[in-house]
């Protein structure tokens, strides 16, 4: 992935240095309670994870971390990841911020950067979000991105909505 900006973020890869707060991230209830299985990861599994994700970012997707230039602060993350949903290979824009960045239209801000890029320099035809079913957060930004409620979906062991978008 490269570096994208907006109004108010950058959006950059991860490194290391990051590692205090991404764990933060991690670390909080609150934040996590929608990703995955909801539960909070202590630093040494933090740690792993930011590392798979630097790793990760050969393939051209990622989770980007969103640096909020006027506090000079990470606020959270947000990327392409490629997922797979149904047995077909999906390219979701995922998002999730650190609380008190919450309300702020930065994840919004952030989602319509990572489409535009999806569809004008990555040449992809659709995009998806896997939002979990409480996550009104979430869905609205899907939503006001222009994704459109297509499906529920078992993803992981969970059932998520499929928000999707094609490129016009």
């Amino acid at each position: 992935m490269t570096e994208l900006e907006t109004d108010r973020l950058l959006l950059r890869p991860y490194s290391m240095d990051d590692l205090d707060f991404f764990a933060s991230l991690w670390a909080d209830p609150e934040v996590v309670r929608f990703i995955g299985e909801g539960v909070t990861r202590n630093r040494n599994e933090a740690e792993e994870r930011l590392k798979r994700i630097i790793a990760g970012y050969e393939s051209g997707y990622g989770l980007l971390a969103a640096w909020y230039k006027a506090e000079k602060r990470l606020a959270g993350h947000v990327g392409l990841l490629t997922q797979k949903v149904d047995g077909e290979n999906e390219i979701e824009i995922g998002y999730w911020l650190a609380r008190n960045f919450w309300g702020e239209g930065l994840a919004t801000e952030a989602a319509l950067a990572l489409r535009n890029y999806a569809f004008t320099e990555s040449g992809l035809s659709r995009i998806i979000s896997l939002i979990q079913p409480g996550n009104t957060a979430s869905i609205a930004v899907a939503e006001r991105v222009g994704m459109k409620f297509e499906r529920n979906s078992e993803f992981h062991g969970k059932w998520v909505r499929v928000y999707s978008l094609y490129r016009e």
